[in-house]
């Protein structure tokens, strides 16, 4: 059976990528390795290994790169792995993909095993990590419209993200779900598939890739002390000063919002008009995990 990778470059660039194809022939010899040359060009390459029966894709790039590849994975027997070469790589990190040296990173994929995951899906599109409405829709959108600069990466998505904290403006959502019907004057409304954005911010402790729900968790809106208080339990959840999240566990949700509104999957901004609906499907991708258990 044979393993397809695909490299983004534009990722790679800032991690050695130009040495990651000679790392993967030296640990992967006789595999097949292709570059995207646009985007979308992940999906297309991923849909046409698992048509060949390939038994894993190997995704080096970020998040958005790999939410590809996820959309042609989802219900075959093709397993996605994942070299991590984005900003905050939260699920690479879910995943217990080792974020060191690059060639640790691409060694380390002959160990991992393949387990069967959860899939979200967010009108009509699949995210194996986070979907979402609110302030990290907004970041994701400006940060987003910094590929083309090439000033990509932790600092700025850093600053943006502050300065979206103190200014973002709370919209009020109206949300239907399976579990209960309620209105949020929300700062975020995260469906959580997997625990984390990225670099740690642990937004969801106790969400699971394979328990048949998503974790809606919201942010509320509350005064700017509160939300500094409770900023820290993100990084170090068993030390929570204050609460200003609350979590339920859910299978489908339908928000309601009067116009065009953001969201985003697995850190990829989209937009919806009037309405955005989430669901989960169980056991639907098979992706490689260097987790133990």
């Amino acid at each position: 059976m044979k393993t397809v990778f695909i490299i983004n470059p534009k990722s790679g660039k800032k991690l050695g990528g130009a040495d990651l194809k000679s790392l993967i022939n030296k640990h992967f010899p006789g595999t097949e390795v292709f570059f995207t040359e646009y985007k979308g060009h992940a999906r297309e390459l991923a849909s046409k290994a698992a048509a060949e029966g390939a038994e894993k894709v190997i995704v080096a790039g970020g998040d958005g790169t790999i939410n590809e590849a996820v959309q042609s994975l989802a219900g075959t027997q093709t397993a996605l792995g994942v070299i991590a070469l984005g900003s905050g790589n939260g699920l690479a990190r879910e995943l217990a993909c080792p974020l060191g040296p690059l060639e640790e990173r691409v060694r380390a994929l002959k160990d991992f095993t393949v387990k069967t995951y959860d899939l979200g899906r967010a009108n009509g599109e699949y995210f194996i990590n986070l979907a979402g409405v609110g302030i990290e829709a907004d970041i994701a959108l400006k940060f987003d419209a910094l590929g083309a600069s090439g000033k990509r990466g932790k600092w700025p998505y850093f600053k943006i993200g502050a300065q979206s904290f103190f200014r973002y403006k709370a919209p009020s959502l109206k949300v239907k779900t399976d579990a209960g019907e309620y209105v949020f004057k929300a700062i975020s409304l995260v469906f959580a598939n997997g625990r984390q954005y990225g670099s740690n911010f642990i937004i969801a402790p106790n969400a699971s890739f394979s328990d048949g729900f998503l974790d809606m968790t919201v942010i509320k809106k509350t005064n700017i002390f509160k939300l500094l208080l409770g900023l820290p339990s993100f990084f170090f959840p068993s030390c929570k000063i204050v609460s200003i999240t609350d979590t339920y566990k859910i299978r489908r949700a339908r928000i309601e919002f009067e116009g065009v509104f953001a969201y985003h999957i697995d850190g990829e901004p989209k937009t919806a008009k009037d309405f955005l609906e989430i669901e989960i499907f169980p056991g639907q991708i098979k992706a490689l995990s260097g987790a133990r258990g």
